[in-house]
């Protein structure tokens, strides 16, 4: 199991009544570096950070079916934005350069919403360890100069019952949305 490092600090506040966050039901929400991430996670994952990622797990690993992860990118204003390297491009090289001897990753979906844009795409694999097809997906988004990394791993016959938690998570996703006061809630939601 991962152990925090240094970096990582857990904050927990007590909310008042009208506090304003706002999940769907079965959901809890997670926020990363102050609102550089936000989205919603099945409420009964556990949360375990690592070395340069953050991990959501449906149990504690090892007993673990299902894998997320999470790595923010801060990224420097440059000349005429970084709208000028398409995340398509880097999703697409990020995943033809998977170790794990994967295929597939050629439909990359994309979303713009707002200032938001992501990319995303499925590869196919067979895990080394319990000789299984296991399914990763890959999205970057980008807004505001950050970029998050959301990696998600599962089992090939677990699509049904893990691709709509994908699918919630990217529909809650918001990046760089800062949180002056956590207590006061989330207003993009």
């Amino acid at each position: 199991m991962a152990h925090p490092d240094d970096k990582w600090e857990k904050h927990s506040f007590k909310l008042p009544a009208q506090h304003g966050w706002k999940a769907k039901p079965g959901y809890k929400i997670f926020v990363a570096d102050r609102g550089a991430v936000r989205f919603d996670f099945p409420e009964d994952w556990v949360v375990v950070p690592g070395k340069d990622s953050i991990g959501l797990h449906d149990r504690r690993p090892p007993e673990d079916e299902v894998v997320l992860k999470v790595s923010v990118m801060h990224l420097p204003p440059i000349k005429g934005g970084w709208g000028q390297l398409p995340l398509e491009n880097l999703v697409r090289e990020a995943v033809r350069h998977d170790s794990r001897g994967s295929t597939g990753g050629d439909d990359i979906r994309t979303v713009q919403r707002g200032a938001l844009e992501l990319a995303w795409t499925e590869v196919r694999f067979i895990d080394p360890n319990e000789k299984r097809p296991a399914l990763s997906r890959t999205c970057l988004a980008r807004a505001r100069n950050i970029q998050p990394l959301i990696t998600m791993d599962f089992w090939e016959t677990d699509v049904e019952k893990f691709g709509p938690v994908w699918d919630e998570i990217l529909r809650s996703l918001r990046v760089g949305v800062a949180y002056g006061d956590p207590r006061r809630g989330d207003v993009m939601n």
